[in-house]
């Protein structure tokens, strides 16, 4: 069959829509139509060349859609149903699904390389004799994609496509950053570097969890005023002045945790947060910049001193088969918000439109819509 798709042909060149070959699904995968496709920056990170993609590869790794078919032995979906798709699969017998650890699953090996489990592609220009990759085994940058069944998480069917495809990264990596990594709970201090798409549902996830200040920074004043209506207490445009204020605020006690959600990890940030957390206090590094820069240089004296740690968050710590559809029925409940994080709409041919407008800070989260 055909698809059309928006292609990263290699680093620093804008998206290409063209017309593509897609295999029908085989042993153990999901043929999914989508519905929309979400603008997330770490698909800015492979058209930059910050990672080492497999070049070329159709970009998108958020995705929700309606099941068209599947292939032999696939058991967690039919077709008809509604799906999510997750960029970290779970296999769920690996050593780190079966520890309780699905966001480290094995199969997360190839998300960058863009083919499947068994090395194999399903997107190809079959004239030219090119196999495509899709970023994060998915490429949700197309109307059609065939994609692992570790990959889909059926949804409840009432729930608008339109919006649940935020639950496939932004929402859970920054909710469960909060909750799991950061471990935040009633009557904390959280500090939150970076208001995009991962750092406003830290803020919904540290609100969820009691936080009592929940303290942002970030130099667009559109994205600070944004925070504070998903309930930041505090917003600023300079870490100095944040750190000044959560002095005050905690009587010199600082921060319980500071969430680095930045879409460019530096030094600075990272310094910031961990001068700005108190004794027992956590960094988590949820945003993501190059691979080979070396971003982290603390004191290792002052951290075993104050018994501060740094870790790193991917995808939240959530579990993608629990937390995907726990996060969607908060919002159906009317306690988590995803129609307002939308700021903007687009096709597939405006995908490069959409980029700029995040590069630019005109939005907090867009999203591709299919016919």
């Amino acid at each position: 069959m055909k698809t059309v798709a928006a292609v990263a042909h290699a680093p620093h060149q804008p998206f290409e829509i063209m017309e593509l070959d897609l295999d029908g699904p085989g042993p153990g995968e999901v043929l999914v139509k989508f519905s929309a496709a979400g603008l997330c920056h770490s698909d800015l990170h492979v058209a930059d060349g910050d990672w080492p993609a497999r070049y070329p590869i159709v970009g998108g790794h958020e995705g929700s859609g309606v099941v068209e078919d599947v292939g032999p032995g696939v058991t967690k979906v039919a077709p008809g149903d509604h799906v999510v798709c997750c960029f970290i699969p779970s296999c769920g017998t690996c050593r780190y699904c079966s520890t309780g650890r699905q966001n480290l699953c094995d199969l997360g090996a190839t998300i960058l390389e863009g083919c499947m489990p068994d090395g194999t592609f399903r997107f190809h220009d079959r004239k030219a004799g090119t196999d495509y990759g899709g970023f994060c085994m998915l490429g949700t940058f197309a109307q059609r994609a065939t994609v692992s069944q570790y990959s889909v998480v059926k949804i409840d069917d009432w729930l608008p496509l339109q919006t649940a495809v935020l639950a496939g990264c932004g929402v859970p990596t920054g909710w469960g950053g909060a909750n799991y990594s950061g471990g935040v709970r009633a009557g904390d201090t959280v500090v939150i570097y970076g208001i995009g798409g991962v750092g406003i549902n830290a803020v919904q996830g540290a609100v969820h969890a009691g936080a009592k200040h929940v303290v942002v920074v970030d130099p667009v004043a559109f994205k600070r005023d944004t925070a504070l209506k998903f309930g930041a207490t505090h917003a600023f445009a300079d870490a100095d002045e944040a750190m000044i204020k959560i002095a005050e605020l905690t009587w010199g006690q600082m921060a319980d945790q500071a969430l680095v959600t930045v879409g460019h990890l530096d030094e600075a940030v990272i310094t910031a947060g961990f001068n700005t957390i108190g004794k027992g206090g956590t960094v988590v590094i949820i945003g993501l910049g190059r691979l080979e820069d070396l971003d982290v240089h603390v004191s290792g004296s002052v951290m075993a001193l104050f018994e501060k740690t740094i870790k790193g968050s991917l995808f939240g710590s959530a579990n993608p088969q629990y937390d995907i559809v726990r996060l969607l029925r908060l919002y159906d409940a009317g306690q988590l918000k995803l129609d307002e994080l939308i700021t903007r709409r687009y096709t597939l041919e405006q995908v490069n439109e959409g980029y700029q407008d995040l590069r630019d800070g005109t939005i907090i989260r867009g999203v591709i819509t299919y016919d």
